[in-house]
């Protein structure tokens, strides 16, 4: 970023860690992004316990994460700034120190406006967390160990979000909602401790000069993020543009942007510099990390959907059956942490989304008789080629970046990444909704005699005929029209649905074809090479 105006010294792995073990320093950093994480994950678990107990329909609860979700995207791109002005340690300290008090106010909140109001509040405080633990990882470390230490911070981005749902479904069964925000209490306190004791800000942090602050692009980043994440949230239950509050907030959206992106550019001083996208390998690196947001997320959310909605799992036993991506990612990370001071990350690029669209596709094929083991063996490599991908983005888009570049960087980057984990996750849910009923059409149609529920010579009419004797001992028999037919529209809308879901795990194997497309467009970058401008 522009702001830090004073040179980055040398190698500045030695300036960060002050003779402090890094890997100390990861485990600190680490705690703090794996709490972020972790948290939104859950919360999103325990959303129908959440409108229950507080008296709000499943609607007004969603705003639990769209709050949250708001406050995080605009605080994401601004903390280098902040980390500039108050000091690096100071600034990451005080956000923890939000993020855990407001998890504990969200537990205790008795009323659904009050817990809106303390998310947004946690998450202003988690929004600067992610960025600035890799900032902290990739200055703390030497060049030939930066890829162990992305390792380390992927453990925290990857695993969390798996873990997550198993996690929240145990704490909302056994106990209650509320302790799915207690949970970031101990790990918080745990957190501030080791940044407190382990992390030092450099002697570049310490000396920059530090502009105003450029109020004009905050703002127009507050509208922007706002609306973006409001119409992701909410668009699929008013129809999209068929509302017109929608229309008004793309049309905010569009000129905020615009505004911001005259301002990130050509203005003086900006609050988020983008002319950092001259760096090719930045540029491409943020374009991957966005589909991989995309895809990633989408497939987090998908997958357990499909065992709940469809199989009747509570969200527990979905946290469980996806829970192996979780172990194949852990089980990556020292391979990777290896690996990536070894070979050409464009190489294990390729690899891992070539693992990961594999795996994705071969979700394309469930059917509604699959038992909890079937898909087992695919969850587990999904969560191997994953922790292909993270670390080798984070390598080969910041190693041709100057040091005092990182920090800034680092919050446009993880932004593209929630930026896309929430357009993914927007699109695969009103895909559901839309393909199913496309697919509902396609069997009506292809199933002579049956129109609207009315048997006939068909295969549907036999079905009925069929269903009428079966309950004929439960009902009567000249009470079993109604139940047969609610059967078998239960059951066409349950086979629509999974085909729907095929859909969805199909298109995101087609854009992780894509996503090895771009990793060509990447320079390469020497394994465990230095920063560009380190001497």
């Amino acid at each position: 970023m522009a702001a830090a105006t004073a040179t980055a010294p040398p190698d500045q792995s030695a300036s960060a860690a002050q003779g402090i073990n890094p890997w100390l320093i990861a485990a600190a950093v680490m705690l703090a992004t794996f709490m972020e994480v972790l948290d939104t994950s859950i919360a999103s678990v325990a959303l129908p316990y959440i409108a229950g107990s507080l008296s709000a329909s499943n609607d007004e609860a969603t705003w639990v994460l769209t709050s949250y979700l708001v406050s995080n995207a605009i605080i994401l791109p601004a903390s280098n700034w902040f980390s500039l002005k108050f000091g690096r340690k100071r600034f990451l300290m005080a956000c923890v120190a939000i993020f855990t008090v407001a998890s504990f106010a969200c537990g205790a909140a008795p009323t659904l406006g009050l817990l809106l109001l303390f998310r947004v509040v946690q998450g202003a405080g988690g929004g600067a967390l992610q960025p600035l633990s890799q900032a902290i990882l990739l200055e703390s470390f030497p060049p030939a160990k930066r890829g162990a230490a992305m390792a380390v911070f992927a453990l925290g981005v990857v695993v969390a979000p798996v873990l997550g749902p198993t996690l929240g479904g145990w704490l909302t069964d056994t106990y209650s909602w509320r302790y799915a925000f207690y949970i970031n209490i101990p790990i918080g306190i745990l957190a501030l401790y080791m940044i407190n004791t382990y992390i030092k800000d450099p002697s570049y942090i310490k000396n920059a000069k530090v502009p105003r602050f450029d109020n004009l692009g905050f703002g127009a980043l507050v509208v922007w993020t706002g609306c973006l994440q409001v119409i992701l949230d909410k668009g699929q239950e008013v129809d999209w543009f068929g509302a017109v509050w929608i229309r008004w907030a793309a049309f905010a959206l569009a000129l905020s942007f615009g505004i911001f992106l005259w301002q990130s550019i050509w203005g003086k001083d900006p609050l988020v510099n983008l002319r950092v996208f001259k760096d090719r390998n930045f540029a491409v690196g943020c374009l991957l990390i966005f589909m991989f947001g995309v895809s990633i997320y989408s497939t987090v959310t998908v997958l357990p959907l499909f065992y709940q909605e469809l199989l009747g799992y509570t969200a527990f036993t979905a946290g469980l059956v996806v829970a192996p991506r979780g172990i194949g990612a852990i089980c990556g990370m020292p391979i990777i942490g290896y690996l990536s001071n070894k070979v050409d990350p464009r190489y294990l690029l390729t690899f891992g989304f070539a693992v990961f669209g594999m795996t994705t596709y071969y979700f394309g094929s469930v059917t509604l008789g699959i038992s909890p083991n079937t898909l087992f063996l695919p969850i587990l490599i999904t969560g191997f080629g994953l922790s292909f991908v993270f670390v080798p983005i984070s390598t080969a888009s910041y190693g041709t970046l100057k040091n005092e570049q990182i920090g800034n960087a680092s919050g446009i980057f993880n932004l593209m990444r929630n930026v896309g984990g929430s357009i993914g996750i927007s699109i695969a849910t009103t895909l559901l909704a839309r393909r199913a009923d496309v697919h509902q059409n396609e069997i009506l149609s292809s199933s002579p005699g049956y129109v609207a529920g009315q048997g006939g010579a068909g295969g549907a009419g036999i079905a009925q005929h069929g269903l009428q004797n079966a309950l004929a001992g439960f009902f009567g028999q000249n009470n079993t029209l109604a139940p047969a037919q609610a059967s078998l529209y239960q059951q066409l809308i349950r086979q629509a649905t999974n085909w729907a879901f095929v859909d969805v795990f199909r298109w995101l194997s087609l854009l992780c074809v894509l996503c090895v497309c771009f990793v060509w467009l990447l320079k390469k970058v020497k394994p465990g090479k230095p920063p560009a401008g380190a001497h």
